[in-house]
C-alpha cells in the first residue's frame, strides 16, 4: 500500500510517496520536458501507443481510468497527457476540465474514436490542445506530440548543441566534433534532459522522474551508472569535458 502526503522541502512544494517501508519524494512543479502520461483504457491500445513512444524516447506512464488519470496529472510532472475522451468511470471532458480548473497547464492531447466537428470543438472548450482521431497514423502522433512540447521552447530548433556536441532530436542522432555517438534508449533521454538544461544544476530526483517512470527506485546508484556510462562515450578520448558532478547537488552538462 502506498501513501503520499504532500510537504515542503527546502522550501519547495513536494509530494512525499512510502511505499514498503521504502521513502520516495518529487517536487512539484520542476523542469522536465519529455514524460508522457496517457490515459486509455483498451489495454490494446494503451500497450500499443506506450510502445511505440518508449522506442521515441518517451518516459511512458499508463492511467486505464479517470481516477487514476487524475492522481497521477495532479501529483506528478508531465510535459503531455494524451487524453482518450472515453473512459469507463469518466469522460476526457470532464477530467480536461477538471484538470484545467486546478490551475494544472500539462498540454493535453485528445485521442478519441469520434472524429466529431462538435467533439473538437468541446474538447477544445474544455481546454485540449490539439485533437486526434482514431484510427490514426502513428507518425501522425508523433508530429502532433513534438509540436506541442517544441511549444515549451523559445529555440524551436530539434538540434541541441552544447560546445562541439550535438543532438537531433527528430533523427535521435549525436554527434560530437564530427563523430557519432551511438547510446541506449536510457542514455539517450538522459543527455537529452542534461543538453535541455545545459549549463543549469539538474538533481538526482529531477533526472529520476524525467528519465524513469513512476515505479524507478531512486534509492538505487542506477543514475550514477548511467551518467559514468555517459561520460565515457561523451568525454571519453576530448580534452574538454562536459559533464561534470556536483557533489551533494547534482549534475550539470556545460560548455
Amino acid at each position: 500500500m502506498k501513501i503520499f502526503l504532500e510537504v515542503t522541502l527546502d522550501g519547495r512544494a513536494a509530494i512525499l510517496s512510502i511505499d514498503k517501508g521504502r521513502l520516495f519524494y518529487f517536487y512539484r512543479n520542476h523542469k522536465i520536458t519529455m514524460r508522457i502520461l496517457l490515459v486509455e483504457d483498451e489495454k490494446n491500445m494503451a500497450s500499443f501507443i506506450k510502445r511505440g513512444l518508449e522506442e521515441e524516447r518517451y518516459v511512458v506512464d499508463v492511467a486505464p481510468n479517470g481516477e487514476k488519470a487524475l492522481f497521477l496529472a495532479e501529483t506528478s510532472p508531465y510535459d503531455l497527457i494524451i487524453l482518450d475522451i472515453m473512459l469507463p468511470d469518466t469522460t476526457g471532458f470532464s477530467i480536461c476540465k477538471d484538470l484545467r480548473a486546478k490551475k494544472i497547464d500539462t498540454f493535453i492531447l485528445m485521442l478519441t474514436a469520434r472524429d466529431d466537428v462538435k467533439d473538437k470543438v468541446l474538447g477544445l472548450e474544455t481546454g485540449a490542445d490539439d485533437y486526434l482521431a482514431k484510427p490514426f497514423d502513428f507518425d501522425e502522433l508523433l508530429a502532433r506530440i513534438a509540436a506541442l512540447l517544441r511549444r515549451k521552447r523559445l529555440d524551436k530548433s530539434p538540434i541541441l548543441k552544447v560546445a562541439d556536441l550535438e543532438l537531433n532530436q527528430l533523427t535521435h542522432k549525436i554527434i560530437r566534433a564530427k563523430k557519432e555517438i551511438i547510446l541506449t534508449g536510457k542514455e539517450y533521454c538522459l543527455l537529452e534532459y542534461l543538453m535541455l538544461y545545459a549549463n543549469q544544476v539538474v538533481t538526482r530526483t529531477e533526472i529520476s522522474e524525467h528519465v524513469w517512470n513512476e515505479d524507478f527506485d531512486s534509492l538505487t546508484n542506477v543514475i550514477d551508472v548511467f551518467i559514468n556510462r555517459l561520460r565515457n562515450k561523451i568525454d571519453q578520448g576530448f580534452k574538454k569535458k562536459l559533464i561534470h558532478s556536483l557533489r551533494g547537488t547534482g549534475y550539470m552538462l556545460k560548455e
